[in-house]
């Protein structure tokens, strides 16, 4: 009678466990969203494409001051990835990102892909998933004209030089000028204003968002020539294929219409 009565309560208290581990089951399906489609299906749904963005790099997203909005190189590729997915450039929303915000903010669900001078790497691939390239830049010097720095064999012991945080190049540089002094800011604008107010030797990215700084202020120039391949990619999360392949669909299409060149012609300048 007794081991009969324990059977009984151990199947009680094994059905009750079984019905408290589904029922967490779908809580934690509900907190997640619950949806079996992918993202660009998701996007569609929603029918707009969030796109993390820089709003301090001169020629390739910067805020206008007078207008509010932001405008370069990166927007005008968003705004046609936004036509080719949904049909009207429109229905896009920009978000600022940084260097440093971009990552974050894409895996935790802010922004659906990020269109911000971003360089594609080994180290990068592990968290995210690319594009094909989109754009090809390389890293290079900005100084003072006038400066004693003509290229990475002036970066000695002593010398200063300015970078942004989370950014390849800050990487780059320490590997290729080893006794200089890196400084690492936030963001571009931070570093371009350091370089101005002599805080630091030389400034170092890619040379087209250099050269949007030489546009700023034509007291500076790139020396040097670039030292490294920069190639930009769009990222979004990793395992959305559907969507890396409609972007890559996407930007063949611009460029066999001509649309790309178009826009790049309009932003990059080189001299």
């Amino acid at each position: 009678m007794f081991k009969s009565k324990s059977s009984k309560l151990a199947l009680i208290l094994f059905l009750a466990m079984s019905m408290l581990l589904a029922a967490c089951g779908k809580g934690e399906k509900a907190s997640t969203g619950g949806s079996s489609k992918n993202a660009l299906e998701q996007i569609k749904d929603k029918g707009k494409i969030v796109i993390g963005v820089k709003y301090d790099t001169r020629l390739f997203g910067l805020k206008n001051p007078t207008s509010g909005e932001v405008e370069g190189f990166d927007i005008d590729i968003s705004k046609e990835l936004a036509k080719a997915i949904l049909g009207d450039e429109k229905k896009v929303e920009f978000k600022e990102v940084t260097s440093k915000t971009r990552i974050p903010m894409l895996n935790n669900g802010d922004i659906d892909a990020i269109v911000a001078t971003m360089t594609i790497s080994e180290e990068r691939k592990k968290e995210v998933d690319f594009s094909d390239v989109y754009f090809m830049a390389g890293q290079s010097l900005l100084v003072k004209k006038g400066s004693p720095i003509k290229g990475l064999k002036d970066l000695k012991k002593g010398t200063k030089v300015l970078a942004v945080k989370g950014s390849t190049s800050a990487i780059n540089i320490r590997e290729k000028a080893p006794e200089a002094t890196v400084l690492e800011y936030e963001n571009y604008t931070e570093a371009f204003t350091a370089l101005k107010s002599g805080q630091g030797d030389a400034l170092t990215t890619d040379d087209a968002i250099l050269y949007g700084m030489v546009d700023q202020d034509p007291k500076y120039q790139l020396v040097g020539g670039t030292f490294t391949e920069e190639p930009y990619g769009i990222a979004v999360k990793k395992g959305n294929k559907e969507l890396v392949d409609a972007i890559n669909d996407a930007l063949k299409k611009m460029k066999e219409s001509g649309k790309y060149d178009e826009i790049k012609n309009k932003w990059i300048k080189t001299n």
